[in-house]
């Protein structure tokens, strides 16, 4: 199977990965929902040419859904991955909340898999060319925040007891995963651009060790109120992954 070249195969090739995970009852189709609706409102904003440069965006795009398509595909080869994407692959039957199993996926995608596609998109170029631009996507994904947030209680009811457990809370658990994993994102881009592609080996191990790790504090909090809350949370929530997806598209 080729790989993707443009955003429109991407979304392609992550329909067909919501698809088999809706068949097959898989929580990985959670992220690749989530994944899809992101990808799909930065193609728009592509679209209405509201990037400085549109076409460079669309290809760090591009290399940057890659990276996930790939290590989707390989784990289901049974091929090594990276040790964050093997550790939210591998959990994805723990009985988790929904948040937490699209929040593994947003953390390796975001502040592992981001730094490498921003460095390798602007290998010889100028990395702060692309910075505005990358700014923007944060925009871009703080509205799928909130429009995120307003969907997940329809199929996790008990969301709301973050809101008590955290004192300020669920969108911050969120926020985390999104704008500020964004902003540390941008500092490994710098880290790996500087050192140049034939010298990333060693700075991409030492960056996936640090999102291993936050990966196991998504999976269990060191706060035991937080830990109790999430287990309540995932008791009552919706299972069936085809009508997660379902409820997370309705307006």
């Amino acid at each position: 199977m080729n790989r993707p070249t443009t955003i429109k195969d991407v979304l392609a090739r992550l329909d067909s990965i919501i698809e088999d995970a809706t068949t097959t009852n898989d929580r990985l189709g959670l992220f690749a929902y989530v994944y899809r609706r992101t990808t799909a409102e930065i193609q728009k904003e592509i679209q209405l040419k509201n990037f400085e440069n549109n076409e460079r965006l669309e290809k760090m795009d591009v290399i940057f859904a890659n990276l996930y398509l790939d290590a989707y595909r390989d784990y289901q080869n049974n091929k090594e991955v990276s040790g964050s994407w093997a550790f939210a692959f591998l959990n994805k039957d723990r009985p988790l909340t929904i948040l937490q199993h699209i929040l593994m996926g947003m953390n390796t995608h975001i502040n592992l898999d981001l730094a490498i596609a921003t460095s390798q998109s602007m290998a010889g170029l100028e990395l702060s060319e692309i910075e505005n631009d990358f700014n923007k996507v944060n925009d871009v994904l703080f509205n799928i925040i909130n429009e995120l947030q307003e969907r997940l209680g329809k199929v996790s009811p008990l969301l709301f007891l973050l809101d008590w457990a955290g004192k300020n809370s669920d969108e911050k658990i969120i926020d985390f995963s999104m704008r500020k994993a964004r902003g540390q994102s941008w500092n490994g881009a710098n880290l790996l651009w500087a050192l140049g592609v034939d010298g990333q080996d060693g700075a991409i191990e030492k960056l996936d060790s640090v999102v291993l790790k936050i990966n196991a504090i998504i999976k269990q909090p060191k706060s035991r109120v937080i830990g109790f809350v999430l287990k309540a949370i995932a008791k009552f929530e919706e299972k069936n992954v085809g009508k997660i997806i379902s409820k997370l598209r309705e307006h």
